[in-house]
């Protein structure tokens, strides 16, 4: 019985490959077989991470190994709901985010994205990589070289690739439910009429239009196709802006008293679409301005009552022969809260604002940009200046807006940025215009409900 046992634990002590079925049961016979694998099995699956075993390789060369452990999990049914896995940190550490739950591919919402410029390219297209409920499934281009390129790195169909001439044939492609509108400014208003009248819903890169007619025309067409419209102001829907607007609404530093917002940059190409006042609407303000006037207005709830405004270009400066370089405004808010803000086509990379309140201030430093976002606060307490910097998990601003627009679409719901929001900043910056030309302030309907332009708040991820 001696010898039985030693030979035994010599053979369990071997990996599994070294030992065949006949050698095992010659030595065990059937039944102490049987129920020495059943203990095996046992002890592999109470095995606990780091208990140490050999692994050997096909030319006999062992390397130490451990048992395969899968960590403890609570995997619910439904596909939304994260898994939630073993916690492992303390809480003096930020915690992470619930795992991703992303849709199965086929039931992700099926995007065409109408121009193939930078903002498609560097931004758009990658971003649909860290989507949960939205894919490309289609491209516009006038370029037939550069979209099968994209076509082939993006796994487009060539059957789901149109030039701008057969772009109503977008109708009879199934796999498409949104078209993206990434055209410039001249063109928004076109491309997303036809495109509703082609049965599609419409999200459309800001600014919405270059007049309030034109925003008018959009919101209607879409009505009247009974389509959905979504004007992709990214910045509503990113995790730090979103979070000093819950900072300022319930006055966590008092009541806020003053804003300031600047966003500029510096352009090198007089013959871009963005300098042509035909193609562009205006130079620096609706471009890179509008960020601060659509923020400022997201961050109070609230809508300006007047407006004051200065626009200046350097004489002789061939960027600016159309459009201006600098535009500063100032406007009113209920309550005496005052905004100034500035933007500029020729001054380096600058974005940011600040909310100065009763009890402390705000500071969001490359607010506007696509990441980088640098959030600190101030307040006084007792003898001491208490200054925070408040840091966030990354998120990228163009999946998260396209997977609002894409669960808008699978719940039936309004987007919270409608063509509604992007008709009222229309009308500010035409009053802005007019109050640089006259050089006298404009005064703005009142509007008294809060958010009145925006739709249902956007669903918050729930924090693990």
């Amino acid at each position: 019985m001696n010898q039985l046992t030693s030979a035994m634990q010599g053979l369990l002590a071997q990996a599994s490959t070294e030992v065949s079925r006949k050698a095992f049961l010659q030595y065990a016979g059937r039944g102490l077989a049987a129920g020495v694998v059943g203990g095996i099995i046992t002890s592999c699956s109470n095995n606990s991470a780091g208990e140490s075993t050999t692994f050997a390789g096909p030319d006999g060369q062992k390397v130490p190994s451990s048992a395969p452990v899968s960590p403890p999990a609570t995997v619910p049914s439904a596909v939304e709901q994260p898994i939630e896995l073993e916690a492992w940190k303390s809480d003096a550490d930020r915690q992470s985010p619930p795992t991703p739950t992303p849709l199965p591919p086929d039931e992700r919402v099926g995007y065409a994205l109408v121009g193939l410029g930078h903002l498609t390219l560097e931004e758009l297209l990658p971003a649909f990589g860290e989507c949960k409920k939205s894919r490309p499934v289609a491209l516009v281009s006038g370029s037939p070289e550069k979209m099968q390129k994209v076509a082939r790195q993006y796994g487009i169909k060539p059957e789901s690739c149109y030039s701008y001439e057969n772009y109503d044939k977008l109708k009879d492609n199934p796999a498409v439910q949104v078209i993206y509108i990434v055209l410039p400014n001249s063109m928004h208003a076109e491309y997303t009429i036809r495109g509703a009248q082609a049965g599609k819903h419409i999200l459309c890169e800001k600014p919405m239009a270059n007049s309030v007619a034109e925003c008018e025309a959009m919101i209607d067409a879409c009505k009247k196709a009974g389509r959905k419209l979504m004007v992709a102001y990214r910045i509503q829907y990113e995790p730090y802006n979103r979070m000093v607007r819950k900072m300022v609404q319930s006055n966590q530093f008092g009541k806020p008293k003053l804003m300031e917002a600047f966003n500029t940059q510096s352009s090198a190409n007089p013959r871009h679409w963005r300098h042509k006042k035909a193609l562009a609407g205006g130079g620096a303000l609706p471009d890179i301005g509008l960020y601060c006037l659509n923020t400022t207005r997201f961050l109070l709830g609230t809508e300006p009552t007047e407006v004051s405004a200065y626009t200046y270009s350097t004489p002789g400066n061939p960027l600016f022969s159309e459009v201006e370089e600098l535009c500063s405004w100032q406007m009113r808010f209920p309550g005496g809260i005052v905004v100034n803000c500035a933007t500029d086509y020729n001054a380096h990379d600058s974005r940011l604002y600040r909310v100065m309140a009763e009890r402390g201030w705000i500071h969001l430093d490359q607010a506007f940009a696509y990441q980088g976002q640098q959030l600190k606060t101030s307040r006084a307490e007792g003898t001491t200046e208490r200054t925070e910097q408040i840091t966030l998990g990354s998120k990228n601003q163009f999946a998260t807006e396209m997977d609002h627009f894409s669960e808008c679409l699978l719940e039936n719901k309004d987007p919270y940025t409608p063509g509604e929001e992007g008709l009222q900043d229309q009308r500010i910056m035409e009053a802005i215009y007019q109050s640089a030309r006259e050089g006298r302030p404009v005064k703005l309907p009142v509007v008294n409900q809060r958010d009145a332009f925006r739709g249902p708040e956007p669903k918050e991820e729930k924090k693990s």
